[in-house]
């Protein structure tokens, strides 16, 4: 399907999805990043500031089967998994697939369904399967989940449990567009159209090669005591009640190197730790009564711990 090398491909990726979401190259890295890392992202912002975009331009380009699934109050966990209904001639149930089954979920507005309908995902994100009545059933490899919530202080809004929270390698905020990407994007053409008339970039086997190429990115021995250090003054930072688990370590070091072979590096630096930091760490952290949110106290731990 693709002519180009992997690393040819991956920018030619970024560069298409940058061209549908106008001003935000941070932020689509950081996507490729979870992408990349075997990880799921979940972009937290105001309505209208491209969340939905985003995860439509990152689909069109990776070529992937996509399932979008517009998470509301009524919304049952089997709409997402699926459900066994009972065939009369075979005299058994069978099973039928839900929206997960999909190279690609969007889960958008995950936060406007309830706690029991957010938890079905819990399994599929962490194990990349579903259990359906006592029958395991294995979902499409890679599985990648790109979910979008509205901010909790919204009206109809539940908040994700730590659980949940756990199971998105990044967090992201888009925010408004800087000025001129904005002009660009109210003079041109419509964002549904470009995406529409987009072509695959990637492909599963592509995903599945640079993955590989990720896990032999080399991260040193002061590199991984300087990720250690990070997550022990998590759990002793003031204003911190719940600091970084060993789970949250592997992943800001699964996304750092994913961060250095975007930028075409074989092993990975402390600069790669520490422009991840923040969009790993924020939405693990639990704060006290007085600790502020987990953007602010992600910053003062990573200032606080120097790197040797």
């Amino acid at each position: 399907m693709l002519n180009d090398s992997p690393r040819e491909a991956l920018e030619r990726a970024q560069a298409q999805v940058n061209a549908l979401v106008l001003g935000k190259a941070r932020e689509v890295r950081f996507a490729f990043v979870a992408l990349l890392s075997d990880g799921h992202v979940l972009i937290e912002d105001l309505p209208g500031l491209g969340k939905t975009t985003l995860a439509h331009a990152m689909a069109a380009t990776l070529g992937l089967g996509f399932q979008r699934v517009q998470f509301t109050s009524d919304l049952l966990p089997s709409d997402i998994v699926g459900v066994s209904v009972f065939d009369a001639q075979a005299r058994s149930f069978q099973f039928h697939p839900g929206p997960v089954f999909a190279h690609v979920l969007l889960a958008d507005e995950i936060n406007r369904a309830p706690p029991r309908t957010q938890s079905a995902l819990l399994e599929a994100m962490a194990e990349h399967q579903v259990t359906v009545d006592c029958n395991t059933h294995a979902l499409p490899d890679p599985f990648f989940v790109i979910a979008t919530q509205n901010p909790v202080d919204l009206a109809g809004t539940y908040p994700l449990p730590d659980s949940q929270l756990d199971r998105f390698l990044l967090r992201l905020h888009l925010g408004y567009p800087p000025e001129d990407a904005e002009r660009a994007l109210l003079a041109g053409s419509d964002r549904r159209d470009l995406i529409a008339n987009s072509a695959p970039v990637l492909d599963a086997d592509a995903v599945r090669g640079l993955r590989s190429t990720v896990s032999e990115v080399h991260a040193s021995e002061a590199l991984i005591g300087y990720v250690q250090n990070l997550l022990a003054r998590s759990r002793h930072h003031p204003g911190v009640r719940v600091g970084l688990s060993p789970r949250a370590g592997l992943a800001l070091l699964r996304a750092a190197r994913a961060h250095a072979l975007m930028l075409g590096r074989a092993h990975v630096l402390p600069e790669d730790v520490q422009a991840l930091f923040t969009a790993v760490a924020a939405h693990r952290l639990v704060a006290d009564a007085d600790g502020g949110d987990g953007v602010a106290l992600a910053q003062a731990i990573l200032r606080a711990v120097p790197v040797d």
